[in-house]
């Protein structure tokens, strides 16, 4: 027999798949921040990434109230939380509730280390730049 479902419906057939996950459900995972927005609403949108994959993150604001520090990209962290599907766009990402830091991230030290040979090489001088 073949089923005919929408992307709706497929979208939360995976979810809930997902839910019922016992490790997915409640998680630690380290990784270094980048793509980091603090929206107005108070909620944080970011990518935590390794040296081969990233995942996407978001940590609501009664989360996200609760931390010590103000999370940047490049930052290393380990978070807390549960892998769910956001239906609407069909993808699955990490629920952010709990986040520390865990120093800076070695991909963000040398994206500063490069930066800087480049400064030292001149590269950034105001003579190179021009108007848009």
């Amino acid at each position: 027999m073949h089923y005919i479902l929408s992307v709706t419906e497929i979208n939360r057939y995976i979810k809930e798949i997902i839910s019922k996950d016992l490790i997915l459900s409640n998680l630690w995972v380290k990784g270094e921040i980048s793509n980091f927005k603090h929206h107005h609403t108070g909620h944080m949108y970011f990518t935590i990434k390794d040296e081969r994959s990233l995942l996407k993150c978001v940590m609501f604001k009664h989360a996200a109230s609760a931390l010590a520090f103000m999370p940047e990209n490049g930052m290393k962290v380990i978070i807390r939380g549960y892998i769910s599907v956001y239906e609407r766009d069909g993808q699955y990402q990490l629920y952010a509730e709990e986040m520390q830091p865990d120093g800076i991230g070695n991909l963000y030290i040398a994206f500063e280390q490069l930066k800087r040979k480049l400064a030292d090489e001149g590269l950034f001088d105001e003579k190179y730049k021009k108007s848009l």
